[in-house]
């Protein structure tokens, strides 16, 4: 009995057991199925709100591209506008070209029109000239017969007594010429020859040029322009304010320039921005400090440059304001020519000059090297510069011969001694060699051009050549068409058309040659 109640316990603790098994997999079901549910009404709210966002996206991208659309198509439209523009200014261009050209041929026509005219004028006078010479000829024949026939002489005879008379009344005239001439030489010989030199040396025809106002500063890239305009053009206004010098910044690739009629201010310039853009700081405080060491720095190497040269050409007792301007110089162009380049060449040469003539070559010197101080003043003058540099030297001390030497050098004042006519003539022969300033190499290829020319306009002439820097001019004749009597002639026609026609330095000395060559071939 026990036995049996046990087992009927058992069982019914088994069905319990299994009833609240299913009882709990019915309830884990229903939370899964609740929770599948869940998931799947928030996969649904996800997707519905990214399908809103991407709309929200795709309508953003649609009106971007639009207005991006609009944008390129206004530019289009500039651009077409711009083309049409330039293509319609190119028309008229061209408009404007061919009416010129029509004017062109109605103007030659009219002028062919004219010229016809003319050469039939020319045609008829001709003719009329031709028929007037041999009516002439005819009567000229006709008037020697009858003087033939009158005098009882040919007319090759009488001819022949006319030129024996005039050579001897010549020869005669010339030889009492030639003996005064030569006792008046012989009293009046050392100043005459003297005067013959420095006449001689002083026909040089001063070439000109137009003065180098401007220089260019090269930069390493174009990005540094942007750099030294500054913000809205602050730091070239403060470089410009600080030099006196002005900047134009164009399309010049690498580099700027600086314009300015004063070599100084354009030289402190030129050194302030390579300092500046050296190291890299440029603003309006910067520029000024930079500036203001470099007019420094220029002053200082001004008196240093005067210093040496005046110990290289051997000068003492020099005014420091003079040793100062001889210093300037060297920022001076003049045509050209460095000024202190010039000077030390003019002052080497009247040294030389004076020396070969007698005279004081320290004080020739002296006077050369200060001829054109006047060219560099502190302060604008009215003045020619020789006066204002003969009233410099005056002031600081100079000897009178020097200072009326720096005055008479361009004329202005009378010359009262034989240093002044010294310094015209090195002040001319340095600025006239060739090379030595602007356009004189243009002017004196022509000079050398033109000598030959007018050889060639002579009769027989075969060859001509312009040699020694146009001091010779070497003419080859043809020994057929002229002998030595002629030559000689030709020689002195050819110095005198020179001498007429022509202007240049020192003196050209006319050689003709003439030779006769006899040519066999041995065979």
């Amino acid at each position: 009995m026990d036995d049996t109640i046990l087992l009927i316990n058992v069982g019914v603790l088994i069905i319990g057991i299994a009833v609240g098994f299913l009882i709990a997999k019915a309830m884990e079901k229903a939370k899964g199925n609740k929770l599948v549910d869940s998931t799947k009404n928030e996969a649904a709210a996800i997707l519905k709100a990214a399908k809103i966002d991407a709309e929200a996206v795709k309508k953003d991208k649609i009106l971007q591209a639009k207005e991006r659309f609009i944008e390129l198509k206004s530019e289009h439209e500039k651009v077409i506008l711009s083309r049409e523009k330039k293509i319609s200014d190119v028309e008229k261009r061209i408009r404007d070209r061919e009416s010129q050209v029509a004017s062109e041929v109605d103007k030659n026509k009219r002028l062919n029109k004219s010229l016809e005219q003319k050469e039939n004028d020319f045609n008829k006078k001709l003719d009329f000239v031709e028929n007037k010479e041999n009516e002439l000829e005819i009567m000229h024949k006709r008037h020697v017969d009858m003087l033939e026939q009158i005098s009882g002489l040919s007319a090759d005879e009488a001819k022949v007594q006319l030129v024996t008379s005039l050579k001897d009344q010549a020869k005669s005239e010339a030889m009492a010429f030639v003996q005064t001439s030569v006792e008046e030489a012989k009293l009046t010989a050392e100043q005459e020859a003297r005067k013959i030199v420095l006449g001689t040396i002083q026909r040089v025809g001063v070439e000109q040029a137009v003065e180098n106002c401007v220089s260019v500063f090269n930069l390493e890239s174009d990005d540094v322009k942007g750099r030294i305009i500054g913000r809205e053009g602050r730091n070239i206004r403060a470089i410009e304010a600080a030099t006196g010098v002005e900047i134009i910044v164009d399309d010049t690739p690498d580099a700027i320039i600086l314009s300015c009629f004063d070599p100084i201010r354009r030289e402190v310039a030129r050194l302030s921005l390579h300092k500046l853009v050296t190291d890299g700081r440029i603003h309006p405080a910067r520029i000024e400090e930079v500036v203001s060491k470099t007019e420094k720095q220029i002053t200082q190497e001004i008196i240093e440059v005067g210093k040496r040269t005046v110990i290289d050409l051997g000068i003492h007792g020099l005014h420091p304001e003079l040793i100062k301007a001889v210093g300037r110089m060297k920022y001076r162009s003049s045509y050209g020519q460095n000024l202190l380049q010039h000077s030390r060449e003019v002052a080497n040469l009247c040294g030389i000059m004076a020396a070969e003539m007698g005279l004081n070559s320290k004080v020739a010197k002296r006077a050369g090297l200060l001829h054109d101080i006047g060219k560099v003043p502190d302060t604008e003058s009215e003045l020619p510069h020789a006066l204002l540099g003969m009233q410099w030297a005056e002031k600081y001390g100079e000897k009178p011969d020097v200072c009326n030497a720096i005055g008479a050098h361009h004329d202005e004042i009378e010359m009262k001694s034989l240093i002044s006519p010294i310094v015209q003539v090195c002040d001319a022969i340095s600025g006239a060699r060739p090379g030595a300033r602007r356009q004189v190499l243009d002017s004196y290829i022509q000079r050398l051009k033109d000598l030959e020319d007018i050889a060639f306009g002579f009769p027989g002439v075969q060859k001509a050549y312009a040699i020694q820097a146009g001091r010779e001019l070497r003419v080859m004749v043809e020994s057929g068409k002229v002998n030595d009597t002629k030559a000689a002639e030709l020689s002195f026609s050819i110095s005198q058309k020179i001498q007429n026609d022509m202007t240049y330095p020192g003196q050209v000395r006319v050689t003709v040659i003439r030779e006769t060559r006899a040519v066999n071939v041995a065979k």
